[in-house]
């Protein structure tokens, strides 16, 4: 039974880090009906500065998470301000294949500041754990979890309470009907490409507490795909529930290989995919995805 529990604490602590990945690609594709393949490049992109700003002594951790997001956020602003606006009206396809090679760049970028050096997020916890009877809670895991139900619950009264947010959640409604009520549709996209690199810097950096960074850690991401997918594309709910099934689900595929051993010896690499998969047999548009209607 430990061994279980233990399992599952792991599971949401990877499912937390994989939802805040997972909601920025939610919340650029409710925004403009763009998958943005470049949540992995910033996620790293993220990471890497992170472990950067943390030799500044007075900024700390938290510190240098903070401003690495900021950074971040700018990041996807510019990005979106210079490359993906002249692209508004062309074939989302297009697009698409644009943010491909936005994530191979900034990815590129980052593995040359990763250098020779073994490179870490300076978090406080380490391999730090907690004794709870038979249970061994980590506390990077605890902590994990705790900050992306607050950064959740903050994303959700933001998008309830604020103009912003109310403007964002017309666009995603109806983007004629925004434009013509008088939303800046231009502002929303940019805003939602600030959040999506801020999220993805702050998801990466609590999935690489306790672990050293290489130039592979940038796969971590893709993990987000299934997320998105088992959750539904359009829907921040889903990404955030997705993300702990998806978690919890590769913890155990870990901790218990023998069960699925026709899966291969790495079966927790497989489990996410197969779990999407599955879901998606059932409900072709996700967990909470919209499902569309065409009429004839």
């Amino acid at each position: 039974m430990s061994t279980f529990l233990e399992a599952l604490i792991d599971g949401l602590g990877r499912g937390s880090a994989y939802a805040l990945i997972g909601l920025g690609f939610v919340i650029i594709y409710k925004s403009s009906r763009v998958i943005s393949f470049a949540q992995p490049g910033f996620m790293f992109a993220g990471v890497v500065l992170v472990t950067y700003l943390v030799q500044v002594s007075w900024l700390g951790f938290w510190g240098a998470l903070l401003l690495g997001a900021v950074l971040m956020a700018i990041l996807g602003l510019a990005i979106e301000r210079s490359i993906i606006r002249p692209m508004v009206g062309r074939p989302v396809f297009a697009i698409a294949i644009i943010t491909i090679g936005l994530d191979l760049i900034i990815r590129t970028v980052a593995s040359a500041a990763v250098g020779l050096n073994v490179r870490t997020v300076g978090d406080p916890w380490g391999l730090a754990t907690w004794e709870v009877g038979n249970v061994t809670i980590a506390q990077r895991h605890v902590a994990a979890i705790v900050a992306a139900a607050l950064l959740v619950v903050m994303l959700f009264a933001f998008f309830r309470f604020t103009r912003a947010g109310l403007a964002m959640r017309a666009v995603a409604e109806d983007q004629e009907a925004a434009l013509a009520q008088g939303v800046s549709v231009g502002g929303v996209f940019a805003l939602s490409w600030a959040l999506a690199g801020g999220l993805a810097a702050v998801g990466g950096t609590f999935a690489a507490a306790g672990q050293p960074i290489s130039n592979t850690f940038w796969t971590i991401a893709l993990y987000a795909l299934p997320v998105i997918i088992l959750g539904g594309l359009d829907s921040l709910l889903g990404a955030v529930v997705a993300g702990m099934i998806v978690g919890v689900a590769q913890s155990l595929a870990a901790v218990y290989p023998d069960t699925i051993s026709w899966l291969g010896n790495n079966p927790s690499a497989i489990v996410p995919w197969l779990v999407m998969l599955f879901i998606l047999i059932v409900r072709p548009y996700g967990l909470f995805g919209t499902r569309e209607v065409e009429r004839v």
